[in-house]
């Protein structure tokens, strides 16, 4: 198209979706070329989208997990890091945003926004089964303004404090903070993510977890005893490193082999070190997707259920807090006439039951 204005029926023509499977290397060379960040592998639940003129290619954006700090947005949340952590999930990080060369046109960027925003909720509950409450991006003000965030009516909530992650964690030093902007896509997201109950968010299964540095050494132990089914031949890692790596991506919320493939890519150094991994050329080095499969399909399940048990048991004692709960029994009244009530107490980190009891009471 001519660099003549782009009018608004031209604007109306742009249409935003998903990118193919077959498209993945042309968006991620297109990214690594023009974004000054470069690309970004596909960690856990990431979405890449593709704006389009008539079949050419306008903008491209990434959606992913959200941030696992951020001060101005949890105190804009209004939750604490022990409530915040299992429902981040109801948050996806506009971690990319590239407008094409020769598409710099006005309002281009803030129409693909918009175009993003209506569709990206349907997106997430079809893929990930959840849904999703709000969008959240960080601006480098010394690069940008944020202009296009704002023209699409995203929320400036203010500066991080300028901790970036690194190896070991996060740096000593405060380097350059970023700018946040969210868009909220329901009416309240404040409330809905602070509410005390986890069924009205449509959450399924446990919280999920984050390992620490004893999380990631005793996992591999755990797997020890369980013999390994394949040749020695051609044999690069060992067992109980695959079985532990692909255990801690599925407490961190993984499902599948390529989401467990790429959480254990993503692991630093240092993490890599702590599961035991090989070490080659001075680096340590990750099993393949394709030997996490190999090994999960071929391992017997029941032995897999009791060395994750055993890791459970030992870590049920490092629950900071506890929850009480109490049933009665319908219709189960003993001959003295006093029905039967059960008393359980459940750790909240480890989801384990650590004590039970049934007793009964007059009625």
């Amino acid at each position: 198209m001519e660099s003549a204005k782009f009018t608004s029926e031209a604007l109306s023509e742009l249409e935003v979706r998903p990118v193919e499977r077959h498209e993945e290397g042309r968006y991620q060379a297109q990214m690594a070329q023009h974004h000054y960040l470069g690309a970004l592998p596909k960690i856990g639940e990431t979405v890449w989208y593709v704006a389009t003129w008539r079949d050419q290619w306008v903008a491209q954006l990434n959606l992913s997990a959200a941030a696992l700090k951020c001060g101005v947005r949890d105190r804009w949340i209004g939750w604490d890091f022990r409530s915040q952590y299992g429902r981040l999930q109801l948050i996806a990080n506009n971690s990319r945003f590239l407008i094409l060369p020769d598409w710099h046109r006005p309002n281009i960027g803030s129409r693909v926004l918009s175009l993003i925003e209506r569709r990206v909720a349907a997106d997430w509950r079809a893929r990930f089964g959840h849904p999703l409450l709000l969008l959240e991006t960080f601006v480098d003000p010394r690069r940008f303004h944020g202009g296009v965030y704002r023209a699409a009516n995203w929320k400036d909530l203010g500066l991080t404090q300028g901790y970036r992650r690194t190896r070991k964690g996060y740096s000593d030093k405060a380097g350059a903070p970023k700018r946040v902007f969210v868009r909220p896509l329901c009416r309240h997201p404040q409330a809905q993510l602070t509410h005390p109950d986890r069924n009205p968010l449509q959450l399924t299964g446990a919280p999920r977890i984050m390992l620490d540095a004893d999380q990631m050494r005793s996992l591999p132990q755990c797997f020890l005893s369980i013999a390994d089914p394949r040749r020695a031949q051609g044999r690069r890692h060992r067992l109980p490193v695959v079985l532990g790596i692909a255990a801690g991506a599925i407490l961190c919320g993984m499902r599948g082999y390529k989401a467990i493939s790429d959480w254990a890519c993503a692991l630093g150094q240092q993490a890599r070190r702590r599961f035991g991994c090989r070490r080659e050329q001075g680096r340590y080095v990750v099993p393949s997707e394709f030997v996490i499969r190999d090994c999960l399909v071929r391992i017997e399940p029941g032995a897999l259920d009791q060395a994750l048990a055993t890791w459970n048991q030992a870590r049920g004692a490092q629950d900071d807090a506890l929850a009480i709960d109490g049933k009665t029994m319908k219709n189960a009244v003993d001959e003295a006439g006093n029905q039967a009530h059960i008393l359980s107490v459940v750790g909240h980190e480890s989801q384990i039951c650590h004590a039970q009891k049934k007793s009964a009471a007059c009625p």
